[in-house]
């Protein structure tokens, strides 16, 4: 038997990676014999090389999307999560398979973190391609599970839904009570990243804001600084519509930490501006615009985790410098 048939290892896929996608995708249309643990090493390489070495993969997504429908769930999750990695940096090669990963969102049997990375990767997807991941069924996978998923999957659903908003405001703007009704969710980072859509929503359409300006109000008093501003920044964007909106006792005590992030005291300065103007003012660099959510909520969660460091970002357990992989009350990666 030939090298050409034996099943690729890990370094002769990085090998062929480097020659070029015509090599590296015969050698994954080979992976495919080679046992769960090589093709979970393989996939991880390739990942590595998306993170440290951009290229274009738009050659290697409809091979690699194969292995989203794996029998084994660490590979489906290991391609997920490349898929991830390419849809930050390239979202345009992944338009191509994102039917099949909206299908393992849709997959309610799907082990859930490879639903939620899918749906991760779907909202960088629409954020550059909208017209990719906005059908009615993709969107409403993406509503119903804020109601009743896994922790991880919501928050998951929350970003991608942001990412929706940033590609078509439009899409979400009859969605905004929908979202709103999930603000209370018990995870940060589903509240933070459904008040960064309401947002964007806010963007192009400040008046929309109105109908939730209610539980974006009960949001100032969020115990998170960046979901806090989050609800200052939209409540600013329907200030100056014709609607309105009467914060001004609410904001006084907003942002009265000492360590309050710049975050949090940008965006309080922003509303303050806004109410106190009968027409839209400028807004500062990186507040109040769809551009700044586009540019910046990535660095903000990396913020808002490490900010909680040592506390499990899910369900805010302490967690032990020497304590296992996953949190041990909710289940989630540390």
């Amino acid at each position: 038997m030939s090298d050409l048939d034996q099943p690729p290892t890990p370094d002769c896929l990085l090998e062929r990676l480097r020659r070029g996608a015509r090599e590296a995708t015969a050698c994954l249309d080979r992976l495919d014999a080679a046992d769960a643990e090589t093709r979970k090493r393989a996939l991880q390489a390739v990942q590595a090389v998306a993170e440290e070495s951009p290229r274009s993969f738009s050659a290697l997504t409809r091979p690699l999307s194969v292995f989203l429908t794996d029998d084994d769930r660490a590979v489906r999750l290991t391609v997920a999560k490349l898929f991830v990695t390419l849809a930050q940096s390239e979202p345009a090669a992944v338009v191509s398979v994102a039917d099949e990963l909206a299908d393992r969102l849709a997959d309610e049997g799907e082990f859930y973190y490879v639903r939620a990375r899918s749906a991760e990767a779907l909202g960088y997807v629409a954020a550059d391609s909208p017209d990719a991941v906005t059908d009615p069924e993709t969107l409403a996978d993406l509503h119903i599970g804020l109601a009743f998923d896994e922790p991880e999957v919501r928050e998951k659903l929350a970003k991608a839904l942001a990412y929706v908003a940033v590609g078509t405001p439009e899409r979400l703007r009859h969605h905004v009570d929908s979202l709103a009704d999930q603000l209370d969710d018990d995870n940060e980072l589903v509240r933070y990243h459904l008040c960064t859509a309401l947002v964007v929503v806010g963007c192009a359409s400040p008046e929309t804001l109105l109908d939730v300006a209610k539980p974006l109000r009960r949001q100032l008093g969020d115990e998170n600084p960046y979901v806090r501003g989050r609800a200052a920044e939209a409540l600013g964007l329907l200030a100056v519509s014709d609607a309105g909106v009467e914060i001004e006792r609410e904001l006084e005590s907003v942002a009265t930490e000492d360590d309050a992030p710049p975050f949090l005291t940008d965006r309080v300065a922003f509303c303050r501006r806004q109410l106190a103007t009968e027409t839209s003012v400028e807004p500062p660099d990186g507040v109040g615009t769809i551009e700044s959510v586009r540019t910046g909520t990535d660095d903000v969660v990396e913020e808002m985790n490490a900010s909680a460091d040592g506390v499990c970002s899910h369900c805010g357990l302490v967690l032990s410098e020497t304590g296992p992989p996953m949190c041990p009350q909710c289940g989630a990666p540390r």
